[in-house]
């Protein structure tokens, strides 16, 4: 994993297949200044979900990486259950996809798209 530190230490990291699929995508897009923002919100099973998508919004909390030509940002909220975590993408005959490997989790349900 290749990283540039931006405005902070990076609250999540991407591993190289994902940095490449994210580059992938927000070169589709096509738009400047356009970001991979990753958050945790309340809702699922489990009692909270993570989130992803694309913007080029900026707040003056969010913590801020860089890993190649992809800007990753997370809320101040979302940070310390992302902490230490890493995205990852797997594209296979069994399908493709992002999934996080996150530490700090201690329960996720069965579906796989919430945790506690």
């Amino acid at each position: 994993m290749t990283t540039t530190e931006r405005t902070t230490e990076p609250v999540i990291a991407l591993s190289d297949d994902a940095a490449a699929k994210v580059a992938q995508l927000l070169a589709e897009e096509g738009e400047a200044g356009l970001g991979l923002r990753v958050a945790v919100r309340a809702g699922g099973c489990s009692g909270l979900s993570y989130e992803m998508s694309f913007d080029t919004e900026v707040s003056p909390d969010d913590h801020e990486a860089t890993f190649g030509s992809v800007t990753v940002r997370v809320d101040a909220a979302s940070a310390p259950h992302l902490a230490g975590a890493v995205l990852n993408y797997r594209d296979g005959l069994q399908g493709a996809g992002f999934s996080i490997d996150n530490p700090t989790v201690q329960h996720s349900c069965g579906c796989g798209k919430s945790f506690n």
